[in-house]
């Protein structure tokens, strides 16, 4: 259950949404706060919300009230969203591209971590060990070299990976759902039994992809199709039409 207070000046505006008899009320003064509470799972179920007030019900006002919190809350919950538009500034932490070879180990396919991992310009070229079945939810990876590596059973969900380079990389058995390679250099990797489903490749270069028993949603595959670097043998085995 989360309460927010809000000075009653704020929502002067909304006066005019209130019945008469609330309007005329000597308790709705402009100094005089209102104690909003909605329910601790409003942003995701959109349940219950009610305005404490002594003299009035405040329909009105509200549904106006918890429509702004409910899109405050959604905003505020998702960091996918926040990371598309800016991201937080380089590591400056010791070794932090060694940090791949630990994976994070909280939260996992959530996207959930106690601190980003954050892997940007870092060179993994023909890694072929270290990487492996690692998890790396959320890792920050654009720019990123992983050419030639073995990342095969990763578990990369909701992996930021614009502008990476992943040219033959292995990626069998992965889970890399909703990864953002917009503009990333796939050239000949393989996603062989790998889950793809919400994650984007535009503008990514996928000449000579393997996609064999890929796992992909009916509008993600669309998308993916739309891609013209894909060649006639992948767009077979995706079924592009």
């Amino acid at each position: 259950m989360a309460t927010f207070l809000a000075p009653l000046s704020q929502t002067a505006l909304s006066l005019r949404l209130l019945p008469p008899k609330c309007r005329r009320s000597p308790a709705f003064e402009l100094h005089s706060p209102i104690r909003i509470t909605c329910s601790g799972q409003y942003s995701a179920s959109k349940e219950g919300c009610n305005i404490k007030e002594s003299t009035c019900g405040f329909k009105e006002l509200r549904n106006v009230a918890c429509g702004v919190l409910a899109v405050c809350a959604v905003t505020a919950a998702s960091p996918v969203m926040a990371a598309s538009q800016r991201l937080p500034p380089l590591s400056t932490e010791p070794n932090r591209c060694e940090r791949a070879f630990v994976g994070n180990t909280i939260g996992q396919a959530n996207g959930v971590y106690d601190k980003p991992i954050d892997l940007r310009f870092c060179d993994y070229t023909n890694e072929k060990s270290n990487l492996k079945g690692k998890s790396l939810a959320a890792a920050l990876m654009s720019d990123a070299k992983f050419d030639g590596a073995d990342m095969s059973e990763v578990v990369m969900s909701k992996a930021y990976a614009v502008g990476a380079s992943f040219k033959g990389t292995d990626f069998s058995n992965a889970v890399l759902d909703r990864v953002n390679f917009q503009k990333a250099d796939l050239q000949g990797a393989v996603f062989k039994n790998t889950v793809l489903s919400g994650s984007t490749f535009n503008e990514a270069q996928l000449q000579d992809v393997v996609f064999e028993d890929t796992i992909i949603g009916y509008i993600d595959l669309q998308k993916l199709c739309t891609n013209t670097t894909i060649n006639a043998d992948g767009r077979a085995t995706l079924g592009c039409r």
